[in-house]
Parts: structure tokens; C-alpha cells; sequence
């Protein structure tokens, strides 16, 4: 699979993933052919830096019912952000964004299974956009897992929406920029900080949430300058924002930077419990996928090995099938595999993954089989 801008599509290629209108109907579906120049020219004008194109004589990739209406509404809401933010930084006033958050906690605020959180690919022009959807998108669903009220899940959606409001008066490199200079840093902390007056006047009814915004703003630059951080005292709305947030940031694919991996942020997370709240973080785990059947992974013993089993008691020890000579390896098996740990995942470039499961369901190991479209 490769990405391909959109000034370099040709007559011949085969789109990897669906390409949705803004309202959310399908314009091209999977394995699309674009035909002729009339056909990618139609894709030029909707807007996106570029699309996933399939190789000659690779297969189409897995997706479930649920990756596709994820992808879909993804497209659908981030026009609604996009237009909303801006009208927001215009006048002050909120129009459609209760709506908007409402839709958020609708589709994913009330989920009884985890989800699998497909990052599409960003540019710096999008970042803000896809950030803030993406954002309200986990605090929906770390609220959730966390049994919060309906009003703390509504305030923990908002911010999570209209927490970077004030980042949009910067350049556009600066707003998705993942390494920053210490004077940076000083000038995104400013933007940030005058953003507030405009989430004052829009939320004056609801005061969490700049109180969120703030709250969360401020353990981040500490952790960021390396000074002590309390959240002790924090909102739970703040302390999820900070998770989601820091969680998305790190993942998310980008144009100009390869993603982080979900273990190793997480991980990271769980060793800085003075920021990330314990919780909160094992409340994010609840709610996607990440080790899952098919996941192909790398061992600190150097092997590379494959999960053919989730452990949903520490997600971080499942069971695996080494690629070296095949055996079994339990991980929640301290007692026999104590020293050996996962340290990262090997990706495919859309983070998806497909595996024969009736072999594994022959080893005596139960899994649940998901329903590919």
C-alpha cells in the first residue's frame, strides 16, 4: 500500500480505503479504479493532500462494518469542526457545536466493546481539525469506561473538541510541530493561553470547560519542560484531555513524520502516573484494540512473534506465536516467560491486520473472529 498525493494519481490506480462525501455518502468504494482524469480530478477537488493506493497485485486490506462507518464518520465530522472552529474564532458564538459533540457521545460514548482507532493521515493543514475530532472521539470514550456522569463526559467532549482553538493563529507548522524549541514552545503556550477568551465567551454557561483546557494545558507544558506536575487536584475532564490528547498527538500518521506506536505511548504513560492518571490511561486500554489476534509484534529478546491471543487482564502480556521456531509463548505466564515483554508493534502502513484464525482456533486457543466487509 502506498500514499500518494493527490498531483501524482494516475489513470490505472486502485484506492485502498473508501473516500466519503462531506455529508457522508460514498463516492468511491475500495478497490475503485480511477479510470480517467475526470475521476481524479474529482478527488483533487474534495479537498485531501492525497489517498492510499494499492499496488498491482496487492490484495484489498480487511476492514469490518466498524472501521468503515469509523472512517465515515471521521470525514463527516471534520468538516463539521472545521466550519464550526472557524465560525467560532470569527464571532465568539457556538452554532452547531453542542450538536457536534452530541454526535460524538451518540456513536462512541456509549460502546460495549472496544474499538479499532484508525488514525488517517494528516497534513499541517488538517492537523487542528483531525486532532480536536479525534480527541472528543477517546474522551467519549474514556469517560465511558470511567462510569462518568453524562454532564462530566459532555464537558471532557467539549474540551476535548475546543482545547487547540487558540493554536489556529499559528503558523501551520507550528501547530502540528512534534519537536519544539524551548522559545516554541513559549510561543504555542501563548496562542494556546489566548484562545481561553474565545472559549470564555462561547462557554460561558460552562466554565469546566476553559477550566479543563487550562488545567490540562498547564501539566503539559510542565511535563514538557521537565518540572514536577500535580494533577491531584485537576478536573476529570482535564485528566482525560490530557491522555486523549497526549494519545492522539503521538499516534496520529502524519505527512512529514513516521507515528509512534499505541504500546509504547501507553507505556510511557503508565511510568509517569504524576501526569497521566492511572485510570484515565487504563480507561484509554478499555476502550480500543491494540494487541490483538494478528497484531505482529517485536520481543526484548529480538524475536518477532505474532499475538494469537489478548490478555484482557495486562493487555501489554498476551499470547504470541514466535515467527523463529513457532512455539507458544504466554506472556501472562510470569512464572515461565517473566523476562520476556512486547516492546513494540510492526505496522502495516494502515495499521491493519488479517490473520487465518481457524488455525489458531485448532491450537485450542479462543478467539473472536471478526466480520470482514
Amino acid at each position: 500500500m502506498l500514499f500518494i498525493k493527490c498531483d501524482e494519481l494516475r489513470p490505472g490506480m486502485r484506492l485502498a480505503r473508501p473516500i466519503y462525501s462531506r455529508k457522508g455518502a460514498l463516492l468511491y468504494d475500495r478497490a475503485h479504479v480511477l479510470k480517467d482524469e475526470q475521476s481524479i480530478d474529482n478527488i483533487r477537488n474534495f479537498g485531501l493532500i492525497g489517498v492510499f493506493i494499492l499496488e498491482p497485485a496487492e490484495p484489498v486490506p480487511p476492514m469490518t462494518q466498524d472501521d468503515i462507518e469509523f472512517e465515515r464518520f471521521q470525514t463527516v465530522m471534520y468538516h463539521d469542526i472545521m466550519e464550526e472552529l472557524a465560525r467560532i474564532v470569527k464571532t465568539h458564538k457556538q452554532e452547531k457545536f453542542p450538536n457536534i459533540c452530541a454526535q460524538i457521545i451518540k456513536n462512541y460514548g456509549n460502546l460495549k466493546k472496544k474499538i479499532t482507532f484508525q488514525q488517517g493521515l494528516r497534513s499541517t493543514e488538517d492537523y487542528i481539525y483531525k486532532h480536536s475530532l479525534n480527541v472528543g472521539i477517546i474522551s467519549a470514550m474514556i469517560a465511558h469506561a470511567l462510569n462518568a456522569s453524562l454532564s462530566e463526559q459532555n464537558e471532557a467532549v467539549m474540551a476535548g473538541v475546543i482545547h487547540d482553538i487558540g493554536k489556529l493563529t499559528l503558523s501551520a507548522e507550528l501547530q502540528s510541530k512534534l519537536k519544539c524549541t524551548p522559545e516554541e514552545i513559549s510561543t504555542i503556550d501563548a496562542h494556546e493561553i489566548a484562545g481561553y477568551p474565545i472559549i470564555d465567551d462561547a462557554f460561558s454557561a460552562l466554565p469546566n470547560v476553559k477550566r479543563a483546557c487550562n488545567q490540562a494545558r498547564k501539566v503539559l507544558l510542565d511535563y514538557r519542560k521537565g518540572n514536577e506536575t500535580d494533577i491531584s487536584k485537576t478536573l476529570l475532564s482535564a485528566r482525560i484531555l490530557i491522555v486523549a490528547g497526549i494519545f492522539d498527538k503521538e499516534t496520529a500518521a502524519r505527512v512529514d513524520d513516521a507515528p509512534i506506536s499505541e504500546v509504547l505511548v501507553i507505556r510511557r504513560m503508565m511510568q509517569r502516573s504524576d501526569v497521566f492518571d492511572p485510570k484515565v490511561v487504563q480507561a484509554l486500554v478499555d476502550s480500543i484494540n491494540i494487541l490483538v489476534p494478528g497484531v505482529s509484534v517485536e520481543l526484548n529478546t529480538g524475536e518477532k512473534a505474532l499475538v494469537i491471543k489478548t490478555n484482557d487482564i495486562d493487555f501489554l502480556r498476551p499470547t504470541v506465536l514466535s515467527f523463529k521456531d513457532n512455539s507458544i509463548i504466554d506472556l501472562s505466564n510470569r512464572r515461565a516467560y517473566g523476562d520476556i515483554e512486547i516492546i513494540d508493534i510492526m505496522k502495516t502502513m494502515d495499521n491493519r491486520y488479517m490473520m487465518d484464525l481457524s488455525k489458531v482456533k485448532g491450537l485450542g486457543i479462543a478467539v473472536e473472529e471478526p466480520e470482514y466487509v
